[in-house]
Formats: structure tokens, sequence, C-alpha cells
């Protein structure tokens, strides 16, 4: 089988998606005979070749500084590739103009499309846009919402969904091909060893009695980062030796990140860590790691902080909840920055090596890359199977 990724949810300083379709790459080329087509926007129009892998990067605008996300636009170009490359089968990681032109290009070359539903953008942009309008125009824009997605997705002959939960919503709203997959973890990088605490808390400069949490992710309002700071400053307020907060991420809330530093000493900054056995360091380190989102329907950092034996705080009712995988007693039960610093505050009383131990013990058991590809695999060859051309 040859499979394309299509996508703009991919930036040079990672992310959850960048990292999802570079470790179905790796599999591909470690476990499999298949070969992978990867398209995505980039600086410049160039291919990139590694064995039976593609990636081809169509130069694109620049749409945020902080992120280096960009908007692919040259859909000519996507045509183009899909034309030359022939895929078996294509998977859209996109919810606008790339995935139409997926859709479209599918139709004209029998070719079938699955799309991926990474981003749960009604809820992380839509909702809160709608309320500014007053109800009764927002609920008119929401319920366009809704049928956008219902006639995008069914456009796919599969939708992907990384949560039972939100499968059954997407299936109220009229998508009728859902399919349920796991996020997965690289449990070779993500692990508990090497025992480097002692020395990245050294580096950090960290008294042994501080408790270590930490953010990793994009600073933006969909992330809930605000609450976060929030959180935090409510925290030291309250004890302000007790606790540091390590943030490793960029966006566009980031000035609301140096408010808070230039009000708290103890907040560290890094813009970001591209390197995975840098970033399983700083997991290591963290006594907790807070997701203070509630709209997040990929998670990959929960995952990997919990692969790394560190439990994982936040706020009760999201799509996250599926791959807690140890229990969520301490969690947050109201959005609010008070809750969720309540909420830190009785995690860090509870025995968290015991609690992260069981977590990183069941990610490896359950969620590890390969186990996680071969279960999607499976969802490929039935679609490709069942595709009438």
């Amino acid at each position: 089988m040859k499979l394309c990724d299509l996508t703009q949810f991919y930036s040079p300083l990672s992310g959850g998606v960048k990292r999802y379709v570079h470790e179905k790459i790796a599999y591909i080329q470690s476990e499999t005979e298949h070969q992978h087509v990867l398209v995505v926007p980039g600086p410049k129009t160039e291919c990139v070749t590694s064995e039976r892998s593609r990636i081809y990067f169509i130069h694109s605008p620049l749409i945020s500084r902080t992120s280096h996300y960009r908007a692919l636009v040259n859909l000519r170009a996507i045509e183009q590739i899909l034309e030359r490359e022939k895929p078996d089968l294509i998977e859209s990681g996109d919810p606008y103009q790339v995935a139409w032109k997926a859709i479209a290009s599918g139709e004209a070359l029998r070719i079938p499309v699955v799309g991926f539903y990474h981003s749960h953008f009604p809820e992380a942009y839509v909702r809160s846009a709608a309320k500014l309008l007053g109800q009764t125009a927002g609920e008119a824009m929401m319920d366009f919402t809704h049928r956008y997605v219902r006639n995008l997705y069914n456009s796919f002959q599969a939708t992907l969904v990384p949560s039972a939960h939100l499968g059954s919503l997407l299936t109220d709203w009229g998508v009728g091909n859902v399919r349920t997959v796991n996020l997965g973890v690289n449990t070779t990088v993500f692990s508990p060893s090497p025992d480097d605490t002692a020395a990245t808390r050294a580096e950090l400069e960290l008294p042994a009695s501080r408790r270590l949490l930490l953010y990793v992710g994009r600073l933006a309002k969909e992330k809930n980062t605000r609450l976060l700071f929030r959180s935090f400053a409510t925290l030291t307020e309250n004890a302000p030796e007790d606790f540091h907060l390590l943030v490793i991420g960029d966006g566009p809330e980031r000035s609301a990140l140096e408010d808070l530093r230039a009000r708290c000493p103890n907040v560290t900054w890094m813009r970001y860590c591209t390197d995975s056995s840098d970033l399983a360091r700083y997991y290591r380190a963290a006594d907790l790691f807070v997701h203070p989102g509630t709209q997040e329907t990929f998670g990959l950092v929960a995952l990997e902080s919990q692969a790394c034996g560190t439990p994982v705080v936040g706020i009760r009712g999201s799509y996250m909840d599926r791959i807690i995988l140890h229990d969520q007693e301490s969690w947050a039960d109201e959005e609010t920055p008070e809750s969720l610093a309540r909420t830190i505050e009785a995690a860090c009383s509870r025995n968290l090596p015991r609690l992260g131990a069981r977590a990183s013990r069941l990610a490896e058991e359950r969620l590890s890359w390969p186990r996680v590809f071969e279960r999607l695999f499976v969802i490929y060859q039935d679609v490709s199977l069942n595709y009438k051309r």
C-alpha cells in the first residue's frame, strides 16, 4: 500500500500532528513494506526522500511567527503530487481547504480518502466567537458549523477520531462514518529511564523541596494557557516557595506568560524543544504535568508525560479523559484558576511516583505506536477493500 498524508497542521517546531505522521513514517519503514507520501506546507517547495518515504513541502505563507504554522493555499500543487504519486489511500488531517482538495482529488483519481478529526475546531474556535454575537446569531453560527462538519466528514470514506466520546458527539451531529483510533506514544524515547531527574533539576536550579509543574504545548486560547498562568499566580500567592512552573512552547499568548514571569520569579520558559530525548528529560524531572485545555482532541503530550512516569492533572469532562492512565481523583471540577490551583495542591499531596509508575506501565502495554498503527492499518485495509472504484 502507498499511503498519503495531507495536512497543514505542521510546524518545524514540532506539535502533535507532526509527531503522529513522523511516527507513522518510522513504523512504515521499520515494520512494513508499505510506502508513504507526506504533503505539508513549508518555506520552499522541495521533496525530501528517505527509503520508502517522500515528504513534499509546498511553498506556503507564514500565518504564525511564533509557532511557524503556514497556510497551504497552493491546491494545484497538491493535485499534481497526487496525480504523480497515485497513492492507494489518502488521509487528510485538515478540516479546511486542504480537506476539500483531498476529497475532490480522491474522487477524480478514484482513491479512497479518510479524514482524521485532529482538532475539535467548532468548540476551540467557533463557540467563543459565537458568544460575542448574542444568543440568536451565536446559535445560528454553531448550527452552520455543525452542518459544515457533517457535510465535510461525510464526504470521506471514514472519519478517524481519537476518542469514543468525541466520536459519539460527531455521530450525534450526523457524521455517519466514525471510526475510533487510539493515540500512541514512543515508549522507547518516552520512558521512566534513565533516572536523570536530579541532573535536570540541577540544570533548572531548583531546590529539592520545590514541586516542578510542567506545561508543553502552544500558548494559545484553545489550549487554555491563560487559565494555567492565572492558576499558577494563585498558587504562588499562597505558597511562593513551594512550586516552580516550566513552560515549553510558544504562541499568541506569549505576552500573558511574560506578564506572569514579571510577577513570579519561579517560572522558566523554553520557546521550544525539538529533540524528543531532551523533552523526555523534562517530563521525567517534573512532579506533575498540568494540562489546562478542555477542547483538546489529540493530547500526545499527556501520553508522553505518563509514559515517562509523570502524572497529569487537568479539568474534568474533557476529551482527554480517555488517555489518562491513572485515576483522576484530583482533577478540577470547575474551569477556573482557583479550582485548578486547588487541584494542583491536592494532587501534590498524593503519592505521585506511584501514580506515574502505573501510568507508564499501561502506556507501554497498550499505547506504544506499533500497537496503535497495527490497528490503524486494519482500518485502512477495510476502507480500501470496501471502496467502490
